[in-house]
């Protein structure tokens, strides 16, 4: 499993902990730092970034990490194909997956301390979508996606 992994300037610490986490974990995980790269950047150029390598299929799940985790959500929604979601609980983290197969996380370091977002990353990496009654949801959401997309 690969996972990509960014953050806007409110959290590189949490990024940096989820890192090592991931790393502990045996899972391969690229940093793309952004920041790093683009000083001055802000969370939608972040999570844009993110978002299209997401959509081009090259790894299997991708982490974005701001303050709130909202606004990274709603830019990586931006993106056609690419579906993430706010998860700042366990559950929520498993439904992310298990029901909607969303490929991104997103959290909030001003929100979640480093335990919990090490649980909610373990409980999200470990749920696969189960398809089941929430397939055709999910199909409807690709659909709808495009019809928006494509006007």
């Amino acid at each position: 499993m690969k996972i990509l992994i960014d953050a806007d300037d409110a959290a590189t610490g949490l990024k940096k902990v989820i890192v090592e986490h991931l790393k502990d974990k045996g899972i391969q995980v690229e940093d793309l730092d952004y920041l790093g790269r683009t000083p001055g950047a802000a969370y939608p150029e972040v999570a844009y970034n993110l978002a299209k390598k997401v959509q081009a299929g090259k790894l299997d799940r991708a982490i974005l990490i701001c303050g709130t985790g909202l606004g990274m959500a709603m830019m990586a929604n931006k993106v056609e194909g690419v579906f993430a979601g706010v998860c700042h609980d366990v559950y929520s983290a498993e439904r992310l997956r298990a029901s909607n197969n969303a490929q991104v996380l997103t959290m909030g370091a001003r929100v979640v301390g480093e335990e919990v977002a090490k649980t909610i990353v373990d409980a999200w990496l470990k749920a696969e979508f189960q398809g089941g009654r929430s397939a055709p949801k999910v199909e409807s959401m690709r659909k709808l996606e495009k019809e928006s997309f494509n006007k």
